[in-house]
């Protein structure tokens, strides 16, 4: 079904949280760079960069981004706090951090999702 080399953009992926954050960023402008958006399309396709699966499709630019995404999985799954967030600290901690990044990100205030 696939050329050999084609690359994982050309790879009909399963839907699920990935690839819906991924397509709201691009339809949305999002300024996160490129490789940004491959870390959040691609960081939960463990096959492919724990198990090495799918190599003879990948193209030069996905070696690249498996080393990033490789190095943002340390960072990802386990990476959780133990601490159930109060409604205090949600409004006033993590609500105004969350919001910045959105303003930063998005030049539209308003999403399309």
């Amino acid at each position: 079904m696939y050329e050999p080399n084609c690359g994982l953009n050309k790879v009909f992926m399963s839907w699920g949280h990935d690839e819906y954050m991924y397509m709201v960023c691009k339809h949305n402008g999002c300024l996160i760079p490129e490789m940004g958006l491959q870390l959040i399309r691609f960081h939960s396709f463990y096959p492919w960069h724990k198990e090495k699966a799918y190599e003879h499709l990948m193209s030069e630019v996905d070696y690249e981004t498996q080393k990033w995404v490789r190095r943002f999985s340390k960072c990802d799954l386990y990476s959780k706090s133990h601490v159930t967030p109060t409604p205090e600290m949600v409004e006033k901690v993590l609500k105004p951090y969350y919001q910045s990044l959105v303003e930063k990100y998005f030049p539209s205030s308003i999403l399309e999702w």
